[in-house]
């Protein structure tokens, strides 16, 4: 596996796919076998996170990482941190703080984003 700074480049090129609601970007990223514990509770699938965000049910504006911490266990790295983010969802707009953790596995070549769970927080 790469350095945190790769692994950091991968999360970049994931919240500008979701910003940009791009298909194939989001399809190469995430593995097939993908899975998002969603702010609201929700499990999700990569195509069912695919389809929420190409067809604009889920559109975001804006994420912006604030914080992000690296750690490696032989060929799985695990990112927490928080972010920004600014969107809407079923065409009404919101803003939310969360913390999270992402999960990546190194196969066939590549990173892959195999989990992700979100859990909102207050910002006082």
């Amino acid at each position: 596996m790469g350095s945190p700074a790769d692994v950091l480049s991968v999360e970049k090129s994931f919240y500008q796919a979701l910003v940009r609601a791009h298909a194939g970007e989001l399809g190469r990223l995430l593995a097939d076998d993908f899975s998002l514990a969603d702010l609201s509770g929700g499990l999700m699938s990569k195509a069912s996170l695919i389809d929420a965000v190409c067809s604009g049910k889920l559109r975001f504006e804006a994420i912006e990482p604030v914080e992000a911490e690296v750690r490696f266990y032989g060929a799985t790295a695990i990112v927490t941190g928080r972010t920004e983010m600014r969107g809407s969802f079923e065409q009404t707009p919101f803003v939310a703080h969360s913390r999270y953790t992402h999960v990546y596995v190194e196969r066939e070549g590549g990173m892959f984003l195999v989990a992700a769970q979100g859990t909102p927080i207050s910002i006082a």
